[in-house]
């Protein structure tokens, strides 16, 4: 089996950016000359994560709308009286998302549905450049 590790860079606008990045792991996936394994994508940050939708507006909209009404960001969180830095909301939205996401490939291909997209949500508080770590690992 062969492991291959690489980087993807990000820049978001924070609040709950959604960004698909299906296209761009496809490429790492296809560029791996791997036929069949799976790639594992993950982001080492506490406030953003990874998921699948089907991105599109209605869908994003309603996503975004879920994690303001069970999340809201101006609720008190103990991380902001400790830290002072205003984002417990966006730690605690991305802890129920979770920071990796593993997806089977076959003949070098993602084994997406077809109305599912792999998608970055960063929550939080303000824009940032991100960092993705994807190992694709296969024969």
């Amino acid at each position: 089996m062969t492991i291959k590790t690489v980087s993807l860079p990000l820049s978001t606008r924070g609040n709950t950016d959604v960004q698909d990045i299906t296209a761009q792991v496809s490429q790492i996936v296809a560029q791996s000359s791997l036929q069949n394994g799976i790639v594992t994508i993950f982001c080492p940050s506490s406030t953003s994560a990874l998921t699948t939708i089907e991105f599109e507006p209605g869908a994003v909209s309603d996503l975004r709308r879920l994690f303001d009404e069970i999340i809201p960001a101006n609720r008190p969180y103990a991380h902001d009286a400790a830290w002072g830095d205003g984002n417990g909301h966006s730690h605690v939205r991305a802890a129920l998302l979770k920071p990796s996401l593993t997806i089977p490939f076959v003949n070098g291909r993602l084994t997406l549905g077809t109305w599912q997209q792999i998608i970055y949500v960063d929550f939080d508080n303000r824009p940032r450049r991100r960092e993705l770590v994807l190992q694709v690992m296969g024969e």
